[in-house]
């Protein structure tokens, strides 16, 4: 619609004449209207305006639009406009050489659509790229990525435009090939030490895209497991070592190897037992307590009586703490040895009970040194010994008696004299010995018919 601005409107005009690159386009007198050729359907002018209205247009129809009014009273009016048409968007898309790339190549997208006077603007999903690593070029219709990257998957849009209509393109989502990199190997139970007969399973993974392949390594020999997992059954103490795993990637051609994980099979502790170098321990002698066991050992602690022994000056330890040296036994090492054999998945422990054989010493006798005839006799022998010390008794250098105590029902004048109790060990084949005097005396008795405090001697 061209519209005419006349003031003051004329409510009649002589003439109307539009026209369009010289030709006319409708024409109005009095005689009636016009139409120019070519433009029977598509004109129609008002003549109480003058105003046009042109349908239909096409790009044809762009140019320079001029219009001649005579008014009543002759007057001539005349104008000029520019009409630009142009063509709707329509039939955007996308062309790429390949949706199917390799990271860290380059890929151009070029956008194409119908319309005229086009523009365009590049989107990644719903962000309009503005990247760095994009160039934007033949009028922005072409987009190219330098140095694609795993995160440029897309989707990307092409928006067109022009002044009367837009368009968006279908998606392009690209499929980029990237790695193996990352990779990661792990180990279920998650240890470091495995008993023997258990399962472990070995998993690998990896960052890449396609999926990447592995392969399997042990102490750097290729093994015969594929796949991302890698299962040790019933394991042996061979099994031990250090694993690998190696990933590939069929597009990018490339690999990378786990750092190495090492697995260690363990037997369980057994048979822990405790031997002694002479059967017989005697004080101020030397002896050595020898532990051992079977399974895989790592550490042998020792203990007395529950609590844990340390290197003293009677005390040394040897060969990792296998061996447990006396230098000089004393008595007072007498006691529950026990040795507590460790390795990371088990421990057992075994002890020994060690008696320090010693004396006899410190002989003590026990009895009167005075008794009178006819009355009872009992002496006692003691001494400090391991085991307990046999006793023999001696009166005035004859033995007379073979136990820890000697006794008479009725002493006798006789049996005045030295008694010697003599201790012995048979295990030290140690003696020792002590004496007691014994005197026998008359027994003095009151006589009869005596007044009080009065005293009798009898010859």
């Amino acid at each position: 619609m061209f519209k005419t601005t006349v003031d003051p409107t004329p409510t009649l005009f002589q003439s109307i004449v539009w026209q369009f690159k010289g030709g006319v386009i409708i024409a109005y007198t009095s005689a009636g209207t016009t139409p120019g050729p070519g433009y029977e359907d598509r004109v129609t002018v008002n003549t109480s305006t003058g105003s046009l209205e042109l349908r239909n247009v096409s790009p044809d129809d762009s140019g320079i639009y001029t219009v001649a009014i005579v008014t009543q009273t002759g007057a001539v009016l005349v104008g000029e406009t520019t009409l630009t048409v142009q063509v709707p968007v329509s039939n955007v898309k996308i062309t790429t050489s390949s949706t199917d790339l390799m990271e860290f190549s380059s890929v151009r997208l070029s956008c194409s659509s119908s319309g005229s006077s086009l523009s365009f603007r590049w989107f990644n999903d719903s962000s309009e790229v503005t990247a760095d690593r994009v160039q934007i070029t033949d009028g922005g219709s072409t987009m190219t990525i330098v140095s694609v990257t795993r995160y440029d998957q897309g989707p990307f849009r092409c928006f067109a435009f022009n002044l009367v209509s837009d368009g968006t393109s279908d998606p392009v989502t690209f499929t980029i090939s990237y790695g193996p990199e990352n990779v990661i190997l792990r180990v279920s139970p998650s240890q470091k030490y495995h008993p023997e007969g258990s399962d472990v399973a070995l998993s690998c993974s990896a960052v890449s895209e396609p999926t990447a392949e592995f392969t399997w390594f042990c102490n750097g020999v290729l093994q015969s497991g594929t796949g991302p997992e890698f299962r040790l059954m019933n394991i042996q103490m061979n099994h031990s070592g250090s694993y690998s795993c190696q990933a590939f990637n069929s597009k990018t051609m490339r690999t990378e190897t786990s750092q190495p994980l090492l697995i260690s099979v363990l037997k369980h502790i057994s048979d822990v037992s405790v031997t002694s170098s002479t059967a017989l321990p005697v004080e101020g002698e030397s002896l050595n307590l020898t532990c051992d066991a079977s399974g895989s050992v790592f550490t042998k602690e020792w203990m007395k009586d529950g609590s844990n022994l340390n290197s003293i000056d009677n005390i040394m330890f040897y060969d990792k703490n296998t061996v447990l040296s006396f230098k000089n036994l004393n008595r007072k090492d007498s006691g529950r040895y026990t040795c507590r054999v460790i390795n990371p998945i088990s421990s057992d422990s075994f002890t020994y009970v060690m008696d320090v054989n010693y004396g006899p010493e410190n002989i003590k006798i026990n009895g009167p040194n005075k008794v009178s005839v006819g009355t009872p006799l009992t002496l006692s022998c003691s001494a400090e010994s391991t085991p307990t010390a046999t006793y023999t008794w001696k009166h005035d250098g004859t033995v007379i008696h073979h136990s820890s105590e000697y006794t008479k029902d009725s002493a006798e004048f006789s049996d005045s004299g030295e008694y010697i109790c003599q201790g012995m060990n048979s295990f030290t084949e140690k003696t020792d010995s002590n004496m007691i005097k014994l005197e026998v005396t008359q027994i003095i008795k009151e006589p009869v018919g005596l007044s009080g405090g009065a005293i009798a001697g009898i010859q």
